[in-house]
């Protein structure tokens, strides 16, 4: 008897689990969802790029021979549930075959259903992945501190990337060291992989507009690619222009240059139209040819091989209780300026301007300008992952909620990080250009004209002392705090609580 393959939104990729055993006679279920398309208010290039993508996918299936029923939203189903009884209402089928949802929520709604029906529904293992969850689990074993950097030099092995026998190339795992210069004035980053976009995305765009008027962002000027020939085109573009600068370059954020030398490929590989393992041997192989130099194939291998598998990682074995988590007790509200960028602080409003417009900010941003922010300024948890879930193509639970509540806030209480990534104004000054940009002076450390992350930055350290000052990554700050005079510890208190009720009142900051 035939079987219906459920393929959910993010599993845009024909290696998955659930197809590898089809047969003439199953079906292949996707669904455009209420649920899925609202459970946040998406950004609305999001919801371009991944209905786009999804319908592009189904076409695809469908001209290999594959038989595909397909829900839109017109359709208006709700969930995955009505959706899979809805198509057993349809045809008669031995069982119902999925491979593993990305994010807890939508897993917990397949167990539901794998109780509720009256056949076997089989949930399989995302080998799309490179580490699975039972792995992960069994290098964390008994471990006190859960180390990225370990487990990336585990992954390398395994995988044979960038070795030498039993030694990694040049002798050194990590050339972060070489990855954290400014971008001078006088390099020009090359333009982005675009593309135009197609009747089936312009019909998409017209839909997201009448469905999601709303949401954050627009559907104007969306250049994305939609499906595997384009994801692999952005993937060959990206090494031929990008990659050989992106070691030297990948920490540095300049105004009106969003794109800089990043690959954006996180949106195609979170969907599935690239996997990880062609990433990865792509660019070990552009090194090897000696197209690009080691810290560039080694710090974007690290962000593919060992980042997004570590905190997918962390995630399957810390949910749900990670998405509780508030270990610095922060409770203020998110400020409305992440949503329309007008502040004083230039740094902040390029960012917020670039999300708004691209649905996309580099890890720079998001980590040390838009994170940064909300975790000196005290912001709550729950309301910032909910706004980076939001705003950004490539969010997905399992990738988000452990970069912002264990990497960007802290909220774990280190269980991911080793320390709170915090920083003042002199960080983003020598990182960027904008502070040249800036209404605050970058060199004032207290007072109304004072670039408010100087002064933000120690009120942070101060207010979680007792939580934060036995962290041993944090006895220099701690040092150099308790050498201030009492009069400047009371100028920064000072010039924090007048910033921060403003913060809380609404008012222009």
């Amino acid at each position: 008897m035939s079987v219906l393959r459920l393929i959910l939104g993010d599993q845009l990729s024909t290696s998955l689990s659930s197809l590898r055993d089809y047969q003439p006679g199953d079906t292949l279920l996707m669904c455009e969802l209420k649920q899925e398309t609202q459970y946040v208010r998406h950004h609305k290039k999001k919801l371009v790029f991944v209905l786009s993508a999804m319908r592009h996918f189904s076409r695809a299936l469908q001209d290999r021979g594959f038989s595909v029923r397909y829900f839109t939203l017109d359709d208006a189903l709700t969930s995955f549930t009505e959706a899979v009884h809805c198509a057993l209402q349809e045809n008669t089928y031995s069982r119902v075959v999925v491979t593993h949802p990305g994010e807890w929520r939508v897993l917990a709604e397949l167990k539901t259903l794998q109780q509720q029906l009256t056949m076997p529904l089989d949930i399989r293992e995302d080998d799309r992945f490179l580490c699975t969850q039972q792995a992960f689990a069994h290098w964390a074993e008994g471990k006190k501190q859960l180390r990225m950097e370990f487990f990336y030099r585990e992954m390398r092995k395994r995988y044979s990337i960038l070795m030498e026998g039993k030694q990694p190339v040049g002798g050194q795992w990590n050339y972060d060291s070489q990855n954290r210069k400014s971008l001078p004035d006088d390099i020009q980053p090359p333009e982005p992989c675009q593309f135009k976009p197609d009747t089936i995305t312009q019909e998409v765009m017209a839909l997201v507009d009448q469905h999601f008027p709303h949401n954050f962002g627009s559907t104007q000027g969306f250049s994305y690619g939609i499906d595997q020939t384009q994801a692999e085109k952005v993937l060959s573009t990206f090494i031929e222009q990008r990659l050989g600068l992106f070691g030297d370059y990948q920490d540095a954020m300049k105004t009106n240059q969003p794109w800089l030398f990043h690959s954006h490929l996180g949106l195609y590989l979170n969907i599935g139209l690239l996997t990880p393992l062609q990433v990865i041997q792509q660019a070990e192989t552009a090194y090897r040819k000696g197209v690009i130099p080691l810290n560039a194939a080694e710090g974007f291998i690290r962000q593919v091989l060992g980042w997004r598998e570590y905190v997918r990682g962390i995630y399957w074995l810390k949910m749900p209780d990670y998405a509780k988590l508030n270990s610095l007790h922060a409770t203020r509200h998110l400020p409305d300026f992440y949503w329309h960028g007008e502040t004083r602080m230039h740094c902040l409003s390029e960012c917020v301007n670039n999300t708004r417009d691209n649905a996309y900010a580099h890890h720079i941003q998001r980590l040390m300008v838009l994170g940064n922010f909300s975790l000196l300024a005290g912001i709550n948890p729950s309301e910032v992952n909910r706004w980076f879930l939001e705003v950004y193509a490539d969010a997905y639970e399992w990738v988000e909620l452990p970069n912002v509540s264990g990497m960007t806030l802290f909220a774990d209480g280190g269980m991911l990080a080793s320390k709170p990534y915090a920083a003042g104004g002199s960080y983003i000054n020598r990182m960027s250009d904008y502070c040249r940009h800036c209404q605050y002076n970058v060199k004032e450390k207290t007072g109304e004209n004072a670039c408010p992350f100087n002064y933000l930055y120690w009120d942070f350290l101060d207010r979680n002392r007792y939580l934060l000052k036995p962290n041993p990554r944090l006895a220099l700050p701690y040092k150099n705090l308790d050498r201030m005079s009492d009069r400047q510890k009371e100028a920064f208190r000072d010039s924090s609580r007048a910033f921060l009720a403003k913060l809380e009142q609404n008012l222009p900051v």
